[in-house]
């Protein structure tokens, strides 16, 4: 059966969790396959509005199971507040949820590492984390003397002894860094941690196998990438980016599934552009545009609460996205935030320090932070775009700044979205 990859292209909050929960239902199961507790999706049901931030966004749909990959890295008590809170709402768990034992685990002393990174930064340059632990959780995997992974919370012995190891090494290091640092207790973190673990028991699975098993018998699977293609550790605009692989090239090594399993690809973008923290943004528009379009858009963070940069599309950094990601087709969301604009502007190219014109998004902080958009002017629209169920009830600017979007991105838009709800949702014809 299809599979398919959704995954954001911009600086990630581009609304993937709606296209997610769109099209889950065609799908058996919806992967996550990186990040952690700092992403966030808002999905509208019927009026009902549910954030989703480790949980797979199908999870909202009735008979579809939720896979948390083993790319992904959990702070067990956000997960559990997470769980309790969308059962609240009516969301049913039971059989549906399956967290990877092959996950690594936020312990209490990341959350104070992750303030030691930010604060011994300059103030200007600041990376613009959540301070969730997600960048030291990360940092010790790959590092593997101090790892933990939820697995080892089903061995308490190893597990005691491997986190007093850990404690002793961390109160050392935090102690003399953060001078209000309050040392932890090795067994108390120990104790903490296997109640939780207790608590998740359930949903504890080899996802991988699971995932294999899954195509085997014909199942089709969703997976869903968290913050944008441009946050990619590799591939987007380091240092200020995330700590996983968030373009599509993280989904092999985040669940342990092949990409040539999946046959659909589709990039979701904003009609405008939003970043969150530091790092150059060479179509941001810190003005009273920038500030309407925050405004419309309401462009504020969903895990943290904090204001977005706001800017016009920016189709030279989106184009990398698309090429990074693979990206075959395009959604883009939020059309009717731009209602209003007498007229619209895309950077189709940069120009340089030098005035040379370039059109290939530069791996160098500096280059890009030197680059000056080149814009072309398109004319906007006056018309609320929100009761708009198809393609032709669009007005003809609307949609020609759609097709110019697809033509410079060389991807075509196979989805419009001009609100948050389901029902508001277009499919190009």
């Amino acid at each position: 059966m299809p599979s398919t990859c959704v995954v954001g292209l911009q600086w990630g909050d581009e609304a993937k969790g709606k296209i997610v929960d769109l099209l889950c239902d065609r799908h058996d199961a919806v992967v996550r396959y990186q990040g952690g507790a700092n992403a966030g999706h808002t999905v509208v049901v019927d009026g009902t509005t549910y954030k989703l931030s480790l949980i797979p966004t199908g999870i909202l749909r009735p008979g579809i199971t939720a896979v948390i990959g083993n790319g992904v890295v959990i702070h067990p008590p956000a997960l559990l507040a997470e769980v309790e809170r969308l059962s609240g709402q009516g969301v049913d768990f039971k059989g549906r949820l399956l967290i990877s034992d092959r996950a690594h685990v936020i312990l209490p002393y990341h959350l104070a590492e992750e303030r030691l990174t930010e604060e011994s930064s300059s103030t200007a340059d600041h990376l613009g984390t959540t301070r969730r632990g997600i960048g030291p959780c990360y940092k010790d995997k790959v590092g593997r003397v101090h790892g933990v992974r939820v697995g080892d919370l089903y061995h308490p012995e190893r597990f005691r002894s491997h986190v007093a190891r850990i404690v002793e090494y961390k109160n050392r290091l935090l102690t003399a860094m953060l001078p209000d640092y309050t040392p932890l207790d090795g067994p108390t973190v120990a104790d903490e941690y296997l109640g939780y673990g207790e608590k998740l028991r359930d949903y504890v699975a080899d996802t991988t196998a699971w995932l294999h098993h899954a195509i085997e018998s014909g199942k089709s699977l969703m997976f869903e990438g968290a913050q944008g293609s441009l946050l990619d550790v590799d591939h987007g605009s380091y240092p200020y980016v995330t700590s996983s692989n968030s373009s599509a090239a993280g989904i092999a090594a985040g669940s342990g599934v092949p990409t040539r399993h999946i046959n659909r690809w589709i990039g979701i973008v904003k009609a405008y552009c939003t970043r969150v923290g530091g790092g150059p943004f060479p179509t941001e528009q810190d003005n009273p545009v920038g500030e309407r379009i925050r405004q419309v858009g309401r462009e504020y963070g969903t895990v943290t609460g904090r204001p977005r940069r706001c800017g016009w599309f920016d189709a030279v950094a989106t184009r990398h996205g698309a090429r990074v990601s693979g990206a075959t087709e395009v959604a883009v969301m939020l059309l009717d935030v731009l209602s209003g604009h007498e007229s619209i502007q895309v950077a189709v190219a940069y120009e340089d320090k030098h005035g040379k014109r370039v059109t290939d998004f530069p791996a160098d902080l500096d280059d890009l932070a030197e680059c000056r958009p080149v814009y072309k002017t398109l004319p906007g629209w006056s018309e609320d775009l929100t009761k708009a169920r198809s393609w032709n009830e669009l007005p003809a600017t609307a949609k020609s700044y759609i097709e110019f979007l697809a033509t410079e991105l060389k991807v075509p838009v196979s989805i419009v979205s001009v609100g948050p709800d389901r029902r508001q949702t277009i499919h190009v014809t």
